[in-house]
């Protein structure tokens, strides 16, 4: 059975580099076949909205749209439903294949067999 990664992401533009590391990651582990599932918490909630990961700049990082397309290609990215609720986002507001869930779901992925959680 492969290995899971839960990847939890908490920081947005506030803490450029860490919430890029988050996503960098996540990608890297998409890529190599990991079956990765990244959530937006706190401040990296905004990057579940169109256009909102293209402002997001840091220098000699990949863009974050690219990051954010490749993740979705082969992983799964989900939007924590309290911090949805905090910024008025709903499921009609966010990139197609981003999902709205809460904490339970977080802890039954985190918590699964052959699965390594991580938090930025």
């Amino acid at each position: 059975m492969a290995k899971k990664l839960v990847i939890k992401v908490t920081a947005g533009a506030d803490a450029p580099e860490r919430c890029s590391q988050a996503f960098t990651v996540a990608a890297v582990a998409v890529a190599s076949g990991v079956d990765v599932s990244l959530w937006l918490t706190g401040e990296s909630s905004w990057f579940s909205l169109p256009g909102r990961a293209a402002e997001f700049e840091l220098p000699h990082a990949a863009p974050l749209p690219d990051l954010i397309e490749s993740i979705l290609a082969a992983g799964r990215i989900t939007l924590c439903t309290q911090c949805a609720a905090r910024r008025e986002i709903t499921e009609k507001d966010v990139i197609e294949g981003v999902r709205i869930a809460g904490a339970q779901m977080f802890v039954q992925e985190a918590l699964a067999d052959d699965t390594q959680a991580l938090v930025y």
